[in-house]
């Protein structure tokens, strides 16, 4: 940094760290571009992760494959300070629909904000760690990472999420819901459906009253929950009474004591239906469940400021209608940021092909590189603001705190 007070070294580490976004900025686009064009679902992110890695590594980045024993999960790590800082870089896409979340801009402002703090670790006396993060669309892949070590001694984690035009930058307030996935089978008799349908239990039967069970309850529970689900299997042949069929269904709400409310009640629902036409019923989550996420206070007033100077709307917020992260999982043990990175255009909801779209425009990146340098700035200035960089320091992760 140059010489002169705190203000003026740190306008010169800003200033340092957007000359370094604009340095990589042509070969991080092209990185996201490559994703967004070869979308990879949950756990079979193989070309999304390595062209990530590939990129940290050019950067200077010491990369370690198979993180937490998740073959397209990795860690990028630069520095030896005592500040742990993790930048997470999602990309998963979703079925059929591919990068509809838009999880290749993730990817890009992640990247960017490493390769340009990468120079500075050792003058900010920080540890920064870029986790490739898979499966986040489906399998909670950072549940299964924050179990299994990747982000033990973290001080902070931080990454952006794109979502459609008009929202505010300001994340304070904002949140996303607890939510478990689940299985139900229903198993009940075979039998022909002409010569002897009497003595058949129809497991398709049940399927039927589960979702009309469902159905009913949603009147019954606040504006803010929801349930989700679908029939995956139900019969093979119209002359054979189902003897299996498969309900997968969610449920979400914004704190976990209504979350176990909740499917206390959908339960209730599926128990229902299984007595009432005599089958047998087996329920088993299919996935780790999300937690809500916690924005942590101190990183996003940096963030919001900083935002504020490129001219984005900061005004507060009315929170989030809706959504889950497995970044809600890290957020409840360390201290976190996922601010929601608005999408100029984007005037489509996203999960679907016209947000797909609008993520691979040039209008997208250039919000991306914005959100990137926010990111940067928010951790150069926590890490050079003494109180709270004592602060995060003493509140490092350790699995052994975690109840």
């Amino acid at each position: 940094m140059e010489s002169g007070g705190p203000a003026t070294g740190m306008a010169s580490l800003r200033a340092a760290l957007a000359e370094g976004i604009e340095e990589w900025k042509l070969r991080v686009q092209t990185m996201a571009h490559e994703i967004h064009s070869n979308p990879e679902v949950a756990f079979e992110e193989v070309r999304s992760s390595e062209a990530a890695a590939a990129l940290l590594a050019e950067g200077g980045f010491t990369i370690a494959f198979g993180t937490g024993g998740l073959p397209t999960a990795f860690t990028a790590t630069a520095g030896s300070g005592e500040l742990k800082v993790a930048l997470c870089v999602e990309y998963d896409a979703l079925p059929n629909i591919g990068h509809a979340c838009g999880h290749n801009l993730i990817a890009g402002a992640s990247v960017a904000a490493a390769l340009a703090l990468r120079p500075y670790v050792d003058e900010l006396g920080i540890t920064l760690k870029a986790i490739g993060t898979p499966a986040e669309e489906s399998g909670g892949g950072k549940a299964l990472l924050l179990e299994r070590g990747a982000f033990d001694g973290i001080s902070l984690a931080l990454m952006v999420h794109p979502v459609q035009d008009g929202m505010t930058y300001n994340p304070a307030g904002t949140s996303a819901q607890a939510m478990g996935r689940y299985r139900a089978v229903f198993i009940g008799k075979a039998s022909h459906a002409a010569a002897a349908p009497h003595l058949g239990v129809n497991a398709a039967d049940a399927a039927v009253l589960s979702q009309v069970a469902v159905g009913l309850l949603r009147q019954q529970i606040p504006g803010d929950h929801r349930i989700a689900l679908y029939v995956a299997e139900a019969g093979l042949a119209t002359n054979i009474i189902p003897e299996r069929a498969v309900v997968e269904f969610e449920c979400r709400a914004y704190t976990l004591r209504e979350y176990k409310t909740l499917l206390e009640r959908v339960l209730s629902c599926f128990e229902g239906a299984a007595l009432s036409t005599g089958t047998t019923l087996s329920i088993e989550p299919t996935e780790p469940a999300y937690e809500p996420l916690i924005q942590n206070d101190i990183l996003a007033a940096h963030w919001t400021e900083a935002m504020y100077t490129f001219g984005k709307d900061t005004t507060g917020s009315a929170g989030m209608s809706g959504g889950s992260t497995d970044m809600g999982n890290v957020s409840q043990v360390i201290p976190a940021l996922h601010p929601w990175l608005s999408v100029p255009g984007a005037n489509v909801p996203i999960h679907s092909q016209g947000f797909a779209a609008f993520a691979d425009s040039p209008e997208a990146y250039s919000v991306m590189f914005e959100a990137a340098t926010a990111l940067a700035w928010t951790i150069a200035g926590t890490a050079t603001t003494s109180p709270e960089r004592e602060h995060f320091i003493k509140s490092a992760y350790n699995r052994t705190n975690r109840s």
